[in-house]
């Protein structure tokens, strides 16, 4: 297992992080389920729209949710409602393209723990999301 910055992918508790990766795109879904991995989380679950999250949230309860906001069926910030709703703890940070600061916004206001924009690189990941997983755990 590669250490980044002094973290390996573990909480406090020395277990792994609990992750679960939300995109309706296949690729952007594989490759975020590739760089949480890449930095020692384990992925326990994937979905690909925002009603399909809420459902596997309620069966998985993941330490981490990483949320795409546009969606079909139903988008993330309706499922970051939801899953707040069902856990207010929930630790969900949403993914998004550029153009959508207001819907970035507009999920930090709702819930959300923090925002990437895409396009994703591990750089990136290692940048954003190490430093929210080690607040976190």
């Amino acid at each position: 297992m590669q250490d980044f910055d002094g973290f390996n992918g573990k909480k406090s508790d020395g277990s792994p992080f609990r992750v679960m990766v939300v995109d309706d795109s296949a690729f952007m879904l594989n490759q975020m389920k590739r760089f949480m991995e890449t930095i020692g989380c384990n992925v326990v679950g994937t979905a690909n729209d925002g009603e399909e999250a809420v459902r596997i949230y309620s069966q998985l309860k993941p330490d981490v949710v990483t949320m795409d906001i546009t969606m079909p069926r139903m988008d993330g910030i309706e499922a970051l409602m939801s899953i707040k709703e069902i856990d207010p703890r929930a630790k969900i940070i949403m993914v998004s393209a550029l153009g959508h600061e207001q819907m970035v916004k507009d999920a930090i206001l709702k819930g959300a723990t923090y925002f990437i924009v895409k396009p994703l690189t591990l750089s990136k990941i290692r940048q954003t999301m190490i430093p929210i997983l080690k607040k976190i755990g």
